[in-house]
């Protein structure tokens, strides 16, 4: 389940990056920062 997560949130914040082009880049990148974080510890990590 750690893993779906973690799959889950690396992916929306991939997606989320398409979302810079829109109006608060600075919202859309600590959400990116947060999921990155978040996806790479639940993916990789035991």
């Amino acid at each position: 389940m750690k893993k779906i997560i973690g799959y889950a949130a690396f992916f929306i914040a991939v997606g989320m990056m398409i979302m810079l082009i829109t109006h608060n880049r600075l919202v859309g990148l600590l959400i990116i920062a947060l999921l990155l974080f978040v996806g790479y510890n639940c993916f990789c990590g035991d």
